[in-house]
């Protein structure tokens, strides 16, 4: 059974970076594709980011783009998501998610995933 933890959130300032990680154990991440979701108060998940098993990207959200990479480092089963340029609009809690093999729909729907992390909070203010 695959599990999923995050870390790596925390408080930052607007214009700042921060690198969160999604560590895989109980199966390997390289059977996985991998999404990034955000939820902020009040707001329904959000599609963030999402990579195929081969390193693919395949999707990040416009908010988002050019200020967010999303990485995966099979060997130490952890997919990766930094964050640059962070705005007081990217305050969410962040979660990791996966779904076995390439998977080819739209990969920012939250229900493709079977596994989830428990979310790693992340806070832009100054």
């Amino acid at each position: 059974q695959l599990q999923l933890v995050e870390s790596g959130g925390g408080l930052v300032q607007p214009g700042g970076s921060l690198r969160l990680s999604c560590a895989a154990s109980g199966s390997p991440l390289n059977d996985y594709t991998i999404g990034w979701f955000r939820q902020a108060p009040g707001k329904e998940r959000e599609g963030v980011s999402c990579i195929r098993r081969n390193g693919i990207i395949i999707y990040y959200a416009d908010s988002v783009k050019g200020r967010f990479t999303i990485s995966r480092d099979n060997a130490k089963n952890t997919v990766y998501l930094q964050m640059n340029s962070l705005k007081p609009e990217d305050t969410a809690v962040y979660y990791c998610a996966a779904v076995w093999g390439d998977y080819l729909g739209d990969c920012r729907v939250a229900s493709i995933y079977h596994y989830w992390g428990q979310g790693t909070q992340v806070t832009v203010s100054s």
